[in-house]
């Protein structure tokens, strides 16, 4: 699984799952933090589509961590104030860098918690749905 997919699925999905896996870790593992925990800001850059030029229309607010775990780093960021979302998501990214033997039973996990997500997003969608006007079946006089 890649990185990227990884960590949306972490972020979005519950925090007792990346609780879990970084404890997971922990237990096993001497985990030395290179950078504890916190803020900062992170430009957003974006495409204009006419003229396939990058622009910067502002920042977002972030908490980041790095930790190691022997020769690996794992890094972890997240939008907004969480800095024990930030720990464990770098603790975990180090885990699938260092190809940890834990980390074999995790992608799994990780797709079940993906499953929930989508479900959740389904049902959050059907019931906007709900309240959508259609305003071509609509008898206009």
């Amino acid at each position: 699984m890649k990185r990227r997919r990884r960590t949306e699925i972490l972020i979005h999905g519950s925090q007792k799952l990346s609780s879990q896996l970084a404890e997971n870790i922990r237990q096993n593992y001497r985990i030395e933090v290179i950078q504890s925990p916190e803020n900062g800001l992170v430009m957003i850059k974006m495409r204009e589509t006419s003229q396939k030029s990058l622009f910067y229309p502002g920042e977002v607010f972030v908490t980041e961590c790095k930790v190691q775990i022997g020769e690996t780093i794992g890094i972890g960021i997240v939008a907004g104030d969480h800095p024990e979302l930030a720990e464990n998501l770098a603790v975990i990214d180090a885990a699938f860098e260092a190809e940890l033997p834990e980390t074999g039973s995790w992608a799994g996990l990780l797709e079940q918690e993906e499953q929930n997500i989508r479900q959740q997003r389904d049902g959050a969608r059907q019931a906007i749905l709900k309240t959508k006007v259609d305003f071509e079946s609509m008898d206009v006089q």
